[in-house]
């Protein structure tokens, strides 16, 4: 086929790569534009660009694509048989949507209608589901609401991050494109449309998803921690600084008697923390701001952690 391409992060890679590998013609890429990253602000393209630039695709980074006429133009002329959006980060607007022969086709990193939006995979194991999955479908002018075309269900470790899951769900997700592909172009594939009711929400993250909710159970905040690492992970305060829990986990059943949320204690040589419900956390390890990461156990000792001091 005949294809445009918009995605923007390492998650849509793998697609780009294997729609090339099937001697698909790519005939356009469109990406987020450059942007300033980190501390020092650097520069940097996106991970789509350097991927279509090292194997010579034409490559567009428009800062607006709704009334873009020339970006229109552009389109209209290449005349795509489908546009894939992978990750792209901007909405589809509709002249774009009624364009190629077969549509918008979107890879969605859940099943679909469950966590719609930005950051699907992040909230689907912050709310510890046990499965989830990737889907293709056909946009539409909704917030991803159009019919769907093929799903794969993937179990959920119990200990599984979002960043471990990120690359299986792209590996998987680009087969999952291919197939998609196929099935269209044989005409052997329909959508279905998905059960609104049944929809929720992944809306993008913000710093403060990341912050320690002493209200949570140990095995509520861990699945948050395993759904919002590396960003924004898990922090409170502590001696009025960002005290960041950068390596934890829920901990076992023979607790201490009276471990209240917010305190911090020393036992079996690991840190606990309370948190709701007669739970705790084992704080593997942890940074205070400013500060040097370093193990619980470390921190306890060399901050010399007083009885009553408390985590918010």
């Amino acid at each position: 086929m005949r294809l445009v391409f918009c995605g923007t992060p390492e998650f849509a890679v793998p697609t780009l790569a294997a729609v090339l590998a099937a001697a698909h013609e790519v005939a356009l890429v469109l990406t987020q534009p450059d942007k300033p990253v980190g501390r020092k602000q650097d520069v940097q393209m996106p991970a789509v660009k350097a991927f279509a630039l090292a194997h010579g695709l034409r490559v567009e980074q428009p800062e607006r694509i709704k009334n873009n006429a020339d970006l229109r133009a552009t389109l209209e002329e290449l005349q795509p048989e489908a546009i894939l959006v992978v990750a792209y980060g901007r909405i589809i607007p509709q002249w774009m949507l009624d364009l190629p022969r077969f549509g918008n086709l979107n890879l969605h990193g859940s099943l679909l209608p469950k966590y719609r939006g930005a950051a699907p995979i992040q909230w689907a194991i912050a709310n510890g589901e046990s499965e989830t999955g990737v889907t293709t479908m056909r946009l539409d002018a909704g917030l991803d609401t159009g019919d769907v075309l093929l799903e794969h269900v993937l179990p959920v470790g119990a200990d599984e991050t979002a960043a471990h899951l990120y690359p299986k769900l792209a590996a998987i997700g680009a087969g999952l494109v291919l197939e998609t592909l196929r099935g269209l172009d044989d005409g052997t594939l329909g959508g279905r449309a998905q059960d609104h009711a049944a929809a929720t929400l992944a809306p993008i993250l913000t710093r403060e998803d990341g912050r320690l909710d002493l209200a949570r159970t140990a095995g509520q905040t861990y699945n948050r921690w395993r759904g919002f690492s590396p960003w924004p992970g898990c922090y409170g305060e502590f001696r009025g600084k960002r005290f960041l829990l950068l390596t934890l986990r829920q901990a076992e059943s023979d607790l201490p008697d009276g471990l209240a949320p917010g305190a911090l204690l020393l036992h079996g040589g690991e840190l606990l923390l309370g948190v709701a419900q007669n739970t705790a956390l084992r704080l593997d390890e942890v940074q205070l701001e400013g500060k040097a990461r370093m193990s619980g156990a470390a921190f306890y000792r060399d901050f010399q952690v007083k009885s009553g001091e408390r985590v918010g």
